[in-house]
């Protein structure tokens, strides 16, 4: 490869995250692009799918798909209920 080329793929280059079907907190933070905080915060208040192994949370990664599916449907539908609300003002 050129320098050139290899300069490039350097400059593009994310750091690749190890996508196993079972994710732990840091690696289902880094999944869904949230410090592990946050993701502390949503399992206390029940807003993901997950589960214990031991004492230790677990994610599988087609769940987590999944919930993101359906939160992204939702928001839509909210965002045109909206929509239609604020044009009918």
């Amino acid at each position: 490869m050129s320098r050139a080329l290899l300069a490039g793929v350097k400059a593009n280059a994310e750091p690749l995250l190890d996508l196993r079907e079972v994710m732990n907190i840091r690696q289902a933070s880094q999944y869904l692009g949230i410090s592990p905080d946050t993701l502390y915060k949503y399992l206390s208040e029940g807003k993901l799918p997950a589960f214990k192994l031991g004492n230790r949370w677990r994610f599988k990664k087609t769940t987590l798909d999944r919930w993101m599916e359906l939160q992204s449907e939702k928001g839509a539908g909210q965002g045109r209920k909206r929509a239609v609300s604020s044009r009918r003002m």
